[in-house]
């Protein structure tokens, strides 16, 4: 399998950058018959699903459940999410709170032990208290899995669009 992590903050034209150079990529993943991987979300996980179909890639995307029945996400990622649904060819449900950090974090670091090779979006920056891209780096390269960073010229962060209150 092959994962995608990375900054939750991509403008929308570096969204497009970074699906042209994923869909690259994973032209060859595709020939050799391996699958991508990818938590629901909007932004990069959108972005590397639409990128896995059009180079032919297996895509398998993971939903958060509670005792095994799935669990609703965030208003911003269920249309992300319904998207992402339609591109896979298998879902998996893993007992995660979409609504909380340190759940997600620990579901992103259970999907990247099962993987052969971590696509990372990433500019080189270090983990902040928002984006744990740098730890999920260091978290895959310590567990003997191949990380390729990608961050395209022309790249930028954009503003993140919050939830309202």
């Amino acid at each position: 399998m092959i994962a995608v992590v990375g900054h939750p903050d991509l403008s929308a034209s570096t969204l497009v950058l970074v699906e042209e150079e994923l869909r690259a990529r994973l032209v060859e993943f595709a020939r050799a018959g391996r699958a991508g991987l990818v938590r629901a979300g909007k932004g990069l996980p959108t972005a590397f699903g639409r990128a896995a179909r059009r180079a032919g890639l297996a895509l398998v995307t993971v939903l958060p459940s509670r005792n095994g029945v799935p669990t609703q996400l965030a208003e911003l990622d269920r249309g992300a999410a319904g998207e992402l649904l339609l591109l896979s060819e298998q879902v998996r449900l893993v007992e995660y709170d979409p609504g909380d950090r340190g759940s997600c974090v620990t579901a992103d670091e259970s999907m990247l032990r099962h993987c052969a090779r971590v696509l990372a979006v990433w500019d080189g920056s270090p983990s902040n208290g928002r984006d744990v891209t740098a730890h999920l780096v260091a978290y895959a390269r310590s567990h003997g899995v191949d990380v390729e960073v990608i961050w395209p010229r022309g790249a930028r962060h954009g503003t993140v669009r919050r939830e309202p209150s």
